[in-house]
């Protein structure tokens, strides 16, 4: 049997609904399947498995960090979507484009929930597709953002999200890492190695998301922001295996809040310090996000 092919229509808000829905059903974060990664010679392949009683899905996903020189996209691969009692196929997607939707999704979800009441300015690091889907997401979810910075290592590129976050209704202008210092939200999506800004300089009203890397020795914020913040993760396990921004700053799981404890309001949110966000990406969203465009397309 063939899986028929499945375009992906669901905009953001639909997309952190699912994902609201799968933590809110009682999904465990801390039990979903790990990533399986593989080294090959133009990057790395990975494998993401994930079920439920109704569905089952994997994503087999390359991360060519080449292919943008060559005009080509970072991110490759497809989803397979099953039926979970019979393991039958139900349809394939775009692997690629399910993680630039539910990428900026999951972020979402977490801000909506971290961000302190009419936060306004989003400093935004990078210029990709990621950059461009949170500007999108956050729009979505937080009615009260009026701004967007962005800061990327690229005039042009820089310039060219700027305009396209302004089609969005947002007050859009290229800056310089500095302008945390006036930031409600800073978002980085960027494949950078080294932290991207001073951490000290971020307010404590301010909440900050890292989602550029799921590699151990690669970070996008240092341990001074991390010292002053209280710590938000997907899941404790994959958070601790995975993100570099946590483990080269040394923080054990007892500093660590999850995304289910969060959305579920087991969490407490305070607004006199930093909060941080990390996300690595895990399979149980791919699932969500596809299921529920399956069923939209009936």
């Amino acid at each position: 049997m063939t899986a028929p092919g499945l375009e992906l229509t669901l905009d953001f808000p639909a997309a952190v609904d699912a994902l609201e829905r799968a933590l809110l059903d009682g999904l465990d974060v801390e039990a979903c399947p790990p990533r399986v990664g593989v080294p090959v010679p133009a990057g790395e392949l990975l494998l993401m498995p994930a079920a439920t009683g109704r569905y089952a899905g994997v994503k087999v996903a390359g991360v060519a960090p080449g292919n943008p020189a060559a005009g080509l996209p970072r991110i490759t691969g497809s989803y397979l979507l099953l039926d979970g009692p019979t393991l039958q196929p139900l349809a394939l997607l775009d692997g690629a484009a399910l993680t630039a939707l539910r990428t900026p999704a999951v972020t979402a979800l977490a801000l909506r929930a971290l961000a302190a009441p009419g936060a306004r300015h989003l400093v935004l690091f990078g210029a990709g597709p990621q950059a461009l889907g949170h500007a999108a997401a956050l729009r979505a979810v937080l009615p009260g953002l009026e701004r967007v910075t962005v800061v990327a290592r690229r005039p042009g590129p820089a310039a060219e999200l700027a305009a396209r976050a302004a089609g969005f209704g947002l007050e859009a202008a290229v800056g310089t890492p500095g302008a945390v210092a006036g930031a409600d939200l800073v978002v980085c999506c960027t494949a950078a190695r080294t932290p991207l800004f001073d951490g000290a300089l971020v307010p404590d009203r301010a909440v900050v998301a890292a989602v550029g890397s799921h590699e151990p020795r690669a970070r996008e914020v240092d341990a001074q922001l991390l010292g002053r913040a209280d710590l938000f993760v997907e899941a404790r396990k994959v958070a601790l295996r995975e993100a570099g921004d946590l483990l080269l700053a040394g923080v054990g799981a007892e500093r660590l809040t999850n995304l289910a404890e969060l959305v579920t309001g087991r969490a407490v949110v305070r607004h006199d310090r930093p909060r941080f966000f990390k996300s690595v990406g895990m399979a149980w969203q791919d699932l969500a996000v596809a299921a529920a465009q399956h069923a939209v397309a009936g």
